[in-house]
């Protein structure tokens, strides 16, 4: 696909190796499938600390950003994450979380990524990469999260965007918006190669994890 084709489009097909190796990550198809059993719940607490850490690092960057004019469209309010995560951790662990649950080395170098942060293209990458993503799958997390580990809804407003009732239209629009900024062919390649290192990103924090919260069916069938 050439550079003067949309930037959603030029993304999304670009992109799709690297999403699928990030998305099928052992620990990402055990947690979902229930197969962590009884470490599910510590898993997915240990999940959304990493989730703060690179939330708070892309949140920050976005309100550094609010004053470019290419950024500025892009950097929604109704896609804030931090203040959920902050309350969820506070819920499924207690008000110590920053200091009991430990961050990941590919959490480390995922944030330090996120800080390095200069131009508009490589911010869109990321946001792209998490909130889009948050749209469109998390309700399905949400659902997995309560069947298999007994979560309560008070401990997954995550992935609840109260701000949008309809993901769908949302993200539609959102993609308009990135297709109208004003990027440069030379940009627009740069959003794509930055949104590549943000899956392998995902990818590195979910295997630590794994390493972390093996699945409870291969134990036993070892």
């Amino acid at each position: 696909m050439t550079s003067d084709a949309p930037l959603s489009q030029l993304l999304r097909t670009a992109t799709r190796p690297q999403h699928e190796h990030a998305e099928t990550r052992s620990f990402v198809t055990d947690l979902m499938s229930g197969a962590l059993g009884e470490s599910g719940k510590a898993g997915y607490i240990a999940l959304t600390r990493q989730h703060h850490a690179v939330y708070s690092a892309l949140e920050a960057k976005g309100a550094e950003l609010r004053g470019d004019a290419v950024a500025a469209p892009l950097v929604l309010d109704e896609l804030l994450r931090v203040p959920s995560l902050e309350a969820d951790l506070a819920v499924l662990h207690g008000e110590n979380w920053r200091e009991e649950i430990e961050l990941l080395p590919a959490t480390r170098d995922y944030v330090a990524t996120l800080e390095a942060i200069q131009a508009p293209a490589e911010y869109l990458a990321h946001a792209y990469t998490r909130y889009l993503g948050d749209l469109s799958g998390g309700q399905v997390i949400s659902r997995m999260m309560q069947r298999h580990y007994g979560l309560a809804e008070s401990e997954l407003t995550f992935y609840e965007f109260t701000a949008i009732p309809k993901s769908k239209p949302f993200k539609d629009d959102f993609r308009d918006l990135m297709d109208a900024a004003p990027f440069t062919a030379e940009e627009k390649e740069r959003v794509v190669a930055e949104a590549m290192v943000a899956f392998d990103l995902n990818a590195a924090l979910f295997v630590q994890l794994g390493d972390l919260f093996p699945s409870a069916e291969g134990a036993t069938a070892a």
